[in-house]
């Protein structure tokens, strides 16, 4: 019989520690009462089912009898899987991060007073030993508790400042009406450059992230220059070069890992989480648009054959990560013996993949090697004799022979869990993987995912946040309902369909409803009918997914341009005025916030093309041949039906009519292609001027009639 109440939770993380000796409670109030009403100190225990740390702290106290008695004599014990419950994770990071001075991460300790859960102190991975200067995991739990029965006017004292600066956390708007301009755009860009690596690639040192938020703006500045700004473009393609060739990327299966623990994106940490590879898939389909490099195109596809194989359920929904760990250790899945490479392959096979892999150099990975590629295709073919198709058919070979072989090895868990937010960065990935690389069926994949969601994680008009086993809970979040937008407009560019856009402005007018700040401007992390925690965290800046007030700026105005709507630019607009102090000093860390500025400046080109479906495709072509982040495009056939307004007046005619608007400004219909051909052309090479000022989309905008 489970020792504790988290076997019926959803989440595979909190089912992982059901038969723990601890008397674990998730988050709810049958604990927070018990704490009351027994004046115990909380013991907030936050981790996830792919962090390899989570699971040695589990392993060494957690599942330990001697540190299970203390913990559940002195505390009420409380486990959240922070992919669940993003809310409580972001508010008692922050929290650690002003009690400690310093960040925090997985797993989170937190103790908090019981009659507000308010934390009074906070850590991260606490060892059952003493070692490496940390004391040992009951000695704090003594520590903790004895301080709380003994200390409780200096806690209250010290609690009571911490609510007031954790409430000072977030932006406030300054109250006067000053003009955005593209300020931010620059001083980002040199700002990314500073800490660029320009050895390997990415920003700062080990351990290294994707960062996909700062490329894509990188990218978009290289274009909004008229591509005179080549150092930009550099950076985006030697990172994601580096990334594609290194063991940051399953170089076997496709799918890239959490985060390199060296400078060289050599050795990850083992874990593959979806939404890494959502934003990361359309990352690299836009560097293959904007450079036509084979590499990028072939990475894109990698991974979406990763994704839609490994990470896809039955149902459509995509599962939320891989474990780092498989049979007790971190990458053995991934990690090779070099003999048992050599009895895989034929000589010449293997002359090629030793020399590409650097199987003739020392193990990279606790004695074995973990595959990342230390030449390249020109040097195999110095070096062995070769010409360039014969070694890429060896090493292609080579890699579908290990594949084989390593389907034979026990797998990494895999957390099935499906949360919105994370399927919608995947949705979005698909959809345009599958419109710019011409790929139906990443498009088919990704429609599938928004079926799931519809049918399982959309009740009462109220998004849910998990799904696990037909079993969909907890309220959504800011990031579920911007995010799922984001997609939808991505997924109407590549198959329309008028019942996604209805769905997506349904959407957008509950986020306005529910979580926008109407008197300070932006959104709120959580719901005006959400569960009262200590913080209602307001997010701008960009953590390990986009920034959620910045997705949300960006729908705004691309559905306020596309729907002529002007409360959605209004909302937009004091998006960016409430964050503009920030945007002004450290622009680089808000990359999302910098999208939408830019949109708002320059404003987003729309392009409507209606006929029949047979005739729309060339003009669609012709619009997506070109990387243009400025622009959307929708083919809408004259079958269509229940359009709004200002798609409706657009007429179809025989063959195609392009209608295309910049922001409030319309072009006559064309129905020329050569027309189309020039006007495109006209407006891409125009794209560079970005030195503008905003004084305000509205007060100028007017509902276009055409």
């Amino acid at each position: 019989m489970p020792a504790n109440r988290l076997s019926d939770c959803t989440s595979p993380y909190l089912q992982q520690h059901a038969d723990n000796p601890v008397e674990w409670y998730p988050w709810g109030e049958e604990a927070l009462k018990k704490a009351r009403q027994e004046d115990k100190p909380i013991l907030l225990s936050i981790g996830y089912s792919a962090c390899h740390w989570c699971h040695v702290m589990a392993h060494e106290s957690f599942e330990d009898d001697a540190t299970a008695e203390v913990m559940n004599r002195l505390f009420v014990n409380i486990k959240v899987d922070r992919e669940e419950r993003p809310d409580l994770d972001r508010v008692y990071q922050s929290a650690h991060q002003l009690l400690a001075q310093r960040p925090g991460g997985w797993p989170l300790t937190v103790f908090l007073t019981p009659d507000d859960q308010t934390p009074f102190f906070a850590g991260t991975y606490f060892p059952r030993e003493p070692r490496q200067g940390m004391p040992s995991f009951s000695e704090i739990l003594h520590n903790i508790a004895n301080a709380y029965h003994q200390q409780r006017e200096d806690i209250q004292a010290q609690n009571k400042a911490l609510i007031r600066a954790i409430n000072q956390l977030d932006p406030i708007a300054t109250g006067k009406a000053v003009p955005l301009d593209s300020a931010p755009l620059e001083t980002a860009r040199q700002q990314l450059a500073s800490s660029f690596d320009e050895s390997y690639g990415g920003f700062g040192n080990a351990p290294k992230f994707p960062h996909p938020s700062s490329l894509e703006q990188l990218l978009r500045h290289w274009a909004a220059t008229g591509t005179s700004d080549p150092r930009s473009l550099y950076m985006v393609d030697f990172t994601l070069t580096r990334m594609a060739l290194g063991g940051i990327n399953d170089q076997l299966a496709g799918g890239f890992c959490r985060y390199s623990v060296d400078s060289r994106w050599m050795i990850p940490h083992f874990e593959k989480m979806l939404y890494d590879n959502g934003p990361l898939l359309s990352l690299y389909t836009d560097l293959w648009q904007a450079t036509g490099k084979p590499l990028f195109r072939e990475t894109a596809l990698n991974t979406s054959r990763w994704v839609m194989t490994e990470m896809q359920s039955p149902e459509g929904g995509f599962y939320s990560s891989l474990d780092a760990d498989s049979e007790g250790h971190e990458g053995r899945f991934y990690a090779w013996d070099r003999s048992e490479i050599k009895k895989l392959l034929s000589e010449n096979e293997y002359r090629h993949f030793s020399r590409y892999y650097g199987l003739d150099q020392e193990p990279n990975f606790e004695g074995l090697w973990h595959l990342h590629a230390y030449t390249d295709v020109a040097t195999l073919n110095s070096e062995l004799g070769s010409n360039s198709e014969q070694a890429r058919q060896l090493l292609e070979q080579a890699r579908q022979k290990l594949l084989k072989q390593r389907e034979k090895r026990v797998r990494p868990g895999r957390d099935e869990k499906i949360l919105t937010t994370w399927n919608a960065l995947m949705i979005k990935g698909l959809a345009r993987a599958g419109r710019l690389l011409d790929e139906p069926t990443l498009i088919n994949s990704a429609r599938r995912a928004v079926e799931f969601i519809q049918q399982e994680l959309w009740h009462d008009r109220h998004l849910l946040v998990s799904c696990k086993d037909g079993q969909a809970n907890l309220n959504g979040y800011l990031d579920d309902y911007a995010n799922l937008i984001d997609a939808l407009l991505e997924l109407l560019q590549a198959q329309w369909d008028s019942r996604l856009l209805a769905f997506a402005t349904e959407l957008t007018d509950i986020m306005l409803e529910r979580f926008e700040d109407k008197q300070q401007g932006g959104f709120f992390f959580t719901s005006n009918d959400h569960e009262t925690l200590i913080y209602r965290p307001k997010p701008f800046g960009d953590e390990s997914i986009p920034a959620g007030n910045g997705v949300a700026a960006s729908v705004l105005i691309r559905l306020g341009h596309l729907l002529g709507e002007t409360r959605y630019l209004q909302a937009a607009e004091r998006t960016l005025h409430c964050t503009w102090e920030h945007l002004k000093q450290i622009p680089h860390a808000y990359c999302t916030m910098l999208k939408a500025l830019d949109e708002l400046i320059n404003p987003t080109e729309v392009i409507i093309l209606r006929g029949d479906e047979a005739a729309l495709q060339p003009w669609l072509k012709r619009a997506n041949q070109h990387y243009a982040p400025r622009r959307i495009s929708f083919a809408i056939p004259t079958s269509a039906s229940d359009l709004p307004e200002a798609l409706g007046i657009k007429s179809a005619g025989n063959g195609c009519i392009a209608y295309l608007c910049h922001g409030s400004h319309c072009e006559a219909p064309i129905d020329d292609f050569e027309a189309f051909e020039h006007a495109l052309a006209h407006g891409e090479a125009a794209a560079g001027d970005g030195s503008q000022q905003f004084d305000g989309a509205v007060g100028s905008f007017k509902r276009f009639r055409e």
